[in-house]
């Protein structure tokens, strides 16, 4: 596996059985948390971007699987987890500069983009096509899901909605700092039904509640930056939606109370996408089914 030097030891240095943490110096500005696992020879990389307001562990049990056969990376987008917390305007958070973080984190990795599939949920799903438009050969194949391509309110939840912009924007972020605990505990079961409701592996619960507030900024802060900016980066990747040559595949939980599945479809219509509606599934199809997560990324190299 190419991999970089691991870090000296600190706080964040978590313990993964199977799995390699370490840390990545992207540049002066942003270090990310990574982990990675795979054998000796892979049959090619995944790469797994988490969402608002995971950390890498939440990719820790599918990433055990798939390790056997393939290299598997996973890191904390900055503002997440452990890796950098920069303040604003020194990073500004948003989808294009997670794009520049992302393209950097291939390269440092030394990642073979002719065999890699990258795997993007929430708001790890546009910078991967955003970055994916001025690299045509990033990947073999992108997944994503439950995301946010085009400027579509209709399609958003309320709170998410109000993030895009003043004078609803700061107020909403500073309930989510306030409600944090409660966010963390019900985030990824709300809108399911009783009988699909679900718990999260105690080790991704307690990184994301340890790691919601480091630096002066919070895994709240973040997402609320990430979103003044959205609009502008999703009306971009409407309007070059040409350029996108990469096959990509469109998975949704038609139970995502967040971004209706609507939003799904018209992507993956508009782009001649595959699209997938996953029945009894919410916002997070990795977490409540991660066998299909599996499933999905076996048959994204079998293509």
């Amino acid at each position: 596996m190419a991999m970089a030097s691991t870090a000296p030891t600190h706080a964040g240095a978590v313990t993964v059985a199977g799995s390699k943490i370490d840390f990545v110096k992207i540049d002066d500005t942003i270090t990310l948390r990574r982990m990675v696992i795979g054998p000796a020879s892979s049959n090619g990389t995944v790469l797994f971007l988490h969402g608002f307001p995971e950390t890498l562990t939440v990719w820790k049990q599918i990433a055990e699987t798939l390790g056997k056969d393939y290299e598997v990376h996973a890191f904390d987008w900055p503002g997440y987890g452990h890796s950098s917390r920069p303040s604003v305007p020194q990073f500004s958070y948003s989808p294009m500069e997670y794009a520049r973080v992302l393209k950097a984190y291939i390269e440092k990795a030394g990642v073979d983009r002719s065999r890699l599939v990258i795997y993007a949920s929430d708001i790890g799903g546009l910078p991967a096509l955003l970055l994916a438009l001025d690299e045509p050969s990033v990947a073999r194949k992108i997944i994503v899901g439950d995301f946010a391509p085009f400027n579509r309110p209709q399609y958003m939840y309320e709170s998410l909605q109000n993030l895009k912009a003043e004078p609803t924007a700061t107020p909403t972020r500073t309930y989510m700092n306030k409600t944090s605990e409660e966010i963390l505990q019900n985030v990824h079961r709300r809108g399911l039904a009783p009988e699909a409701q679900y718990e999260l592996p105690p080790e991704a619960q307690a990184d994301m509640k340890d790691s919601w507030a480091r630096d002066d900024v919070t895994s709240a802060d973040a997402f609320a930056f990430y979103y003044s900016h959205f609009a502008r980066d999703e009306d971009y990747l409407e309007a070059n939606l040409h350029s996108l040559k990469v096959p990509v595949k469109v998975i949704w939980g038609d139970s995502d109370i967040y971004v209706k599945p609507d939003m799904g479809k018209e992507f993956a219509a508009r782009t001649g996408s595959e699209f997938d509606l996953l029945i009894g599934i919410g916002h997070f199809p990795h977490l409540q089914d991660p066998a299909r997560t599996i499933e999905e990324v076996r048959a994204a190299f079998a293509d």
